[in-house]
């Protein structure tokens, strides 16, 4: 079956085959936080994005082969309660941004700057820093070399807007900066989106609302 983007808790996972990665995406937990499992065709490496709750489901969605490697894309809560036990199984590293670390109970193995590089055996994912929904949140872009771009955004990016900046002007003003200028102002419209909750958009179907969004403020 193509690859739709809807998942459920408690349901299967949905798996987008790529010619160099496979993406499975599961929804988890009582927020329906979305996880990522990515796996490198040529290696079998694989990396989990945002061991967010139900341990259990990701450790038989990752199987035996183990992970190397999970990011957590920002410092709240629904987006790393399984990340101990995670980590703690498969010794994976753990990766997470410069500024969001503080707030993660787990140690951060790798702390992760705006362009630097988090391999999966073959691929590489780009990281672009987006400051607003917390301080040090991280997307990942996977650019792939036979399609187009992948992107993972956490809580930054959904279908109809950017992530909760609270009513915060500022936070806000920054945000969607970053968004505009580090996803959209480099990425194509046929840029697929994962983001950290509900189902999948693209840049393209999102791109001619980012003056209405600016307008609204959210």
């Amino acid at each position: 079956m193509a690859y739709s983007g809807v998942v459920r808790v408690g349901g299967p996972a949905d798996v987008h085959e790529l010619t160099g990665l496979m993406i499975s995406k599961v929804a988890v937990g009582p927020m329906n936080n979305n996880a990522y499992l990515l796996r490198c065709r040529a290696t079998g490496e694989q990396l989990l994005i945002d061991a967010a709750n139900e341990p259990d489901t990701l450790l038989r969605l990752i199987g035996e082969d183990g992970i190397a490697s999970v990011v957590t894309t920002h410092q709240h809560g629904d987006h790393w309660q399984a990340l101990g036990p995670v980590a703690a199984a498969t010794g994976a590293r753990t990766y997470a941004g410069r500024d969001d670390a503080a707030g993660i109970p787990v140690p951060t193995d790798v702390l992760v700057d705006d362009g630097d590089t988090i391999r999966v055996g073959e691929v590489e994912l780009t990281a672009r820093h987006l400051a607003g929904h917390t301080p040090g949140s991280i997307a990942l872009i996977y650019d792939d070399p036979q399609g187009h771009p992948h992107l993972f955004t956490g809580d930054c990016l959904f279908p109809g807007g950017v992530g909760n900046t609270w009513g915060d002007p500022g936070r806000f003003a920054s945000l969607l900066h970053d968004v505009e200028t580090k996803l959209f102002g480099q990425c194509p419209d046929e840029t697929w989106v994962y983001p950290g909750h509900g189902a999948d958009t693209t840049l393209g179907a999102e791109r001619p609302h980012l003056a209405d969004w600016r307008k609204r403020g959210w």
